[in-house]
This record gives structure tokens, C-alpha cells and sequence, in this order.
């Protein structure tokens, strides 16, 4: 009877070690989950992966949640902003704008992103609709 104890207590002591193996050599955690310096660095090393073209889709999957989002629609098309996190200025506990790298889209396509990037927003035209 002991015998068969010590088997089952074994077992299911070897059965949570390779558990506790797994999760610590496979498991990554998603950028948002980060804490704020290691998600800097991490956007910051991503961004070396980005290209002209890519989708907002391919973006989110590559760098996770945006810390802002701004988006309007233009005359030529709908524009999307999407601030990441890449450098720290002050430690206050909050993440700015000013902390961030700016990713432009035009009709969810990746058009600019980096420091002049929020200037070409801003200066899209919008399209006036008539009130409903």
C-alpha cells in the first residue's frame, strides 16, 4: 500500500516539475503583459521589424496593444495613429505621447511612422459630412 503511495505522490510531483518546465521555457508573455521597461525595450527592438505596407492587423500582432490611438477619416482615405512606447522621458508612473514612436496607416496599410510622423496626422485633410 505504501508502495503504491509513493508511486502516485512521485508521479504526480515528476508530472508538475515538466509542467513548471514547459511553462517557463515556452510561455511568452503578450507585450501588454510586460512591465513598462521591458515592454520599451521590446517596442523599441520590434521596431527594427517594421515595414512600409505592412497591415494594422500585422502591426498589433508584432507589438501588441498600442499605449494611444487616434484616427480620422481624410479625403484620400481613413487615417490611424498608433503610439508605442519606446523611450522613457520622466519617471512620473505615466506613459505620454512623447514616450512614444508614432505608427501611421492610411486604410489600415502602415504609411510612416517615427518622429515626423504625428505632423503628416495632423495635417491630413478630414472630410466634412453633413450632419444626420
Amino acid at each position: 500500500m505504501n508502495n503504491k503511495v509513493t508511486y502516485i505522490i512521485g508521479g504526480i510531483f515528476t508530472a508538475y516539475l515538466l509542467f513548471v518546465a514547459v511553462v517557463i521555457f515556452v510561455y511568452e508573455p503578450q507585450p501588454e503583459d510586460r512591465a513598462w521597461d521591458d515592454r520599451q525595450a521590446f517596442n523599441l527592438q520590434k521596431m527594427s521589424e517594421v515595414s512600409f505596407g505592412q497591415s494594422l492587423d500585422e502591426i498589433r500582432t508584432l507589438l501588441g496593444s498600442a499605449d494611444f490611438v487616434e484616427a480620422k477619416t481624410g479625403i484620400d482615405g481613413q487615417y490611424q495613429v498608433m503610439y508605442y512606447r519606446t523611450h522613457h522621458i520622466k519617471s512620473d508612473g505615466e506613459t505620454t505621447k512623447e514616450e512614444c514612436t508614432p505608427l501611421l496607416f492610411r486604410d489600415n496599410l502602415l504609411i510612416a511612422w517615427g518622429q515626423d510622423t504625428e505632423d503628416q496626422y495632423f495635417a491630413v485633410p478630414i472630410t466634412h459630412q453633413d450632419p444626420q
